[in-house]
């Protein structure tokens, strides 16, 4: 396949200029086949594997055609987790960055009225769970009578999720003219139930993987007594010496105490669960993309589209019981093209639960030998060596495309009748400054951020001190990130 680029496509400069600076080269298989379609706004169905682009694919075309002009929501994207959640939203606002595209994040165990203020605010597109969707609908804070796009992410996991229902009962608030994307790793009949029932003719898109993972992931299994793991996994570390590990458990109970035997061993590590608090899992995520620890004990809950590119080694200590855990389990090794390893822990007992997953992966799992004492013994030094050292941290992706970009606060707002063409109206009057080099605008009560690009910031922030806008000289600083 020749090699195609980001420019070949209907897409605006801006958007364009934001791939290029978050380093997208050329689009992945699934962004190849699904922008096309998505642009001619066409509904589609998209089996691919998770760790296969899928994100762009529908960030891309929705950043494209939505109206920066339009201040109520145009679009909604559902995902079956919080993490999943921000970390769209996230990647949506970098795809969206010079559009100006404006995006929210609503999910439980968040304040609700933090996000209802939000919502009030010019919002172009909506990225959130079911359950606090479905409240933001019923309660009448989320606007829906702009909405012209639906993208349902992870459809396999909101149905093991159960969140199929809250799916359902969403989709029947939205306006019926609209395009529905739908994006799934596997397609269970409840899924395609849901496509033939609500959305029109789709076209189905399906991104071919090895059997049910992906070819760059390299698979084994370790049998072990269950009170043996422990010493099991100390070996397979000194032998693997990972750059990055996630270590599957099935409770959170197991996630804490493995936490705490490698803790008293002085590894770099970290743990992740349902039980704790919303902005501690955020934190711990988010130090874990940037290298900070090297090995992340998680119960599943880490396993639902968390996307870290350079994951080497899946561990799962646990053998999960429901075998599409080990699908969306090992998806976070070997991915962005990638090598990877997925190795399993398994117990006597648990051989009827590893045939299931076999059986649902289409492959047997090679059976591999414990360590031996004397490879141990050889690797040690090496895996000392790497424990020693402090970790690189990594950038994040998006820090190049906002190295030149100053949020500036000023102290009016919505109370004071201002609005983002207010911004834009008086900014790009400024002598070398032009509206491409306002981003995205917030207009809050009382107060509002507008995002300066290009390195125009500390220009706009003086000529702004002394310069009204809409008749009223507001107060203007740096903002704090």
């Amino acid at each position: 396949m020749s090699k195609i680029s980001f420019k070949d496509y209907t897409l605006s400069a801006e958007i364009v200029r934001a791939l290029e600076g978050l380093g997208y080269m050329s689009p992945t298989e699934v962004q190849q086949k699904v922008m096309p379609q998505a642009l001619e706004k066409k509904d589609l169905v998209v089996k691919s594997q998770t760790g296969s682009g899928k994100t762009a694919a529908f960030g891309i075309p929705i950043c494209e055609m939505a109206d920066w002009d339009e201040n109520k929501p145009q679009a909604l994207i559902l995902t079956p987790t919080r993490e999943l959640a921000v970390q769209v939203k996230e990647d949506i606002t970098n795809i969206g960055r010079f559009k100006r595209m404006k995006a929210a994040a609503v999910f439980g165990k968040s304040p609700f009225d933090k996000q209802k203020a939000e919502l009030k605010q010019k919002t172009h597109i909506v990225v959130g769970t079911p359950g606090r969707v479905l409240d933001h609908i019923e309660k009448g804070t989320f606007p829906l009578e702009r909405l012209k796009y639906l993208v349902i992410d992870e459809a396999d996991e909101m149905l093991n999720m159960g969140f199929i229902e809250q799916v359902e009962a969403i989709i029947k608030h939205l306006p019926r003219d609209r395009m529905t994307m739908l994006f799934s790793a596997t397609l269970p009949e409840d899924v395609e139930q849901l496509s033939r029932k609500y959305m029109k003719n789709p076209e189905h898109i399906e991104i071919k993987a090895a059997g049910l993972t992906t070819k760059h992931i390299e698979h084994s299994v370790i049998e072990v007594r269950e009170d043996h793991k422990f010493s099991l996994l100390k070996d397979v570390l000194v032998t693997e010496n990972p750059d990055s590990c996630i270590i599957f458990c099935r409770t959170k109970e197991n996630v804490d105490k493995l936490s705490e035997e490698l803790d008293a061993l002085d590894y770099p590590c970290d743990k992740i669960h349902g039980g704790m608090v919303q902005e501690d899992r955020f934190d711990v995520m988010n130090e874990f993309k940037r290298g900070e620890f090297r090995y992340l004990a998680a119960t599943d809950v880490a396993a639902r589209g968390i996307d870290i590119e350079n994951i080497t080694h899946v561990i799962n200590y646990d053998l999960p019981l429901e075998k599409e855990s080990y699908v969306h389990r090992t998806g976070r090794t070997g991915r962005a093209g990638n090598q990877g390893k997925a190795i399993t822990f398994v117990t006597p007992y648990e051989k009827r639960f590893l045939a299931e997953i076999e059986a649902y992966i289409g492959f047997e799992i090679p059976q591999a030998e414990a360590p031996s004492r004397e490879e141990v013994s050889r690797k040690k030094p090496a895996f000392l060596e790497k424990l020693n050292d402090r970790p690189t941290v990594k950038k994040d992706k998006s820090e190049q495309l906002n190295k030149d970009i100053m949020k500036l606060y000023f102290n009016g707002g919505k109370k004071k009748k201002i609005r983002a063409v207010d911004f834009v109206g008086t900014i790009a009057k400024i002598d070398g400054v032009t509206a491409d080099d306002i981003g995205i605008i917030t207009i809050q009560d009382n107060v509002s951020y507008v995002d300066i690009l290009n390195g125009k910031g500390p220009l706009v922030l003086k000529v702004m001190k002394k310069t009204t806008v809409k008749g009223k000289l507001l107060k203007v600083n740096k903002a704090n990130k």
